[in-house]
């Protein structure tokens, strides 16, 4: 079964599904995310600071990167998002702005005036759009849709509010149902979601919920989630090597 784990921004989608991966033996995808993708996209920059094109490479590596591990996997998998997510991300951001923090003070239903370069960046990701929904028709059986019930992350990768992600968590819903793909919300504590999602599908668990989460928590620690000011000052400290002896 090729299953994703779809969410909203801060959802939960990369923790759930690592936890669900090690809880249910199934592999899971492992497309870099945005974070990771930034620093060689737009070095030393925030994603608040990118520009139309910048973010264009970033979705479109991610969605590459996406379809190679969909398609080794393709016995069955477990996905963080797809690419679904990469298209909302930048379509919201047509209607909000390149940077959404900017306008986190918009009315719902309100958007940013269109520039040259969000006129571009629409087109772009309408093209975009028709295939990556396309290609995750035909890569996916079902989607796990998390509940948008968490606090935003604060880790200077989101630059994203609630209304950016209210919006995104709606496109998101609307479009699995346009491409018919059966679609199962769940909510609670990650041992709760897990246990959910194993019983929707039969899946047989392979040890205890708490037993996943704790190794779903040992390998999100592995991933780097600096912000670029954090890397850029760690790449100009010197190594231990090279710093001058201490006299003893």
């Amino acid at each position: 079964m090729r299953i994703g784990i779809s969410g909203t921004y801060s959802s939960g989608k990369t923790f759930t599904s690592m936890a669900l991966s090690h809880y249910t033996g199934l592999p899971r995808t492992r497309a870099r995310t945005m974070r990771e993708i930034l620093p060689e996209a737009a070095p030393g920059k925030t994603l608040e600071e990118c520009t139309a094109a910048e973010l264009i490479q970033m979705i479109v590596t991610r969605h590459v990167e996406r379809a190679v591990y969909e398609d080794k996997l393709s016995d069955g998998f477990i996905s963080d998002g797809s690419s679904l997510q990469e298209w909302i991300y930048g379509s919201v951001r047509v209607s909000l702005g390149l940077n959404p923090s900017a306008s986190a003070h918009l009315s719902a239903g309100e958007t940013v005036e269109k520039t040259p370069e969000l006129v571009f960046f629409e087109e772009v990701m309408t093209s975009l759009g028709n295939s990556f929904k396309r290609h995750v028709q035909n890569s996916f059986d079902v989607f796990v849709h998390l509940k948008n019930e968490l606090p935003l992350s604060a880790d200077g990768h989101r630059p994203v509010n609630d209304q950016f992600r209210n919006m995104s968590d709606a496109i998101l819903q609307q479009t699995m149902d346009e491409l018919g793909i059966p679609f199962h919300v769940v909510s609670g504590s990650v041992e709760e979601r897990l246990e959910q999602i194993a019983s929707l599908f039969n899946l047989q668990p392979r040890m205890s919920p708490a037993d996943a989460t704790r190794l779903a928590s040992e390998e999100y620690a592995q991933l780097d989630i600096r912000s670029e000011q954090e890397r850029a000052a760690s790449a100009q400290e010197p190594a231990a090597s090279e710093q001058e002896p201490v006299l003893q």
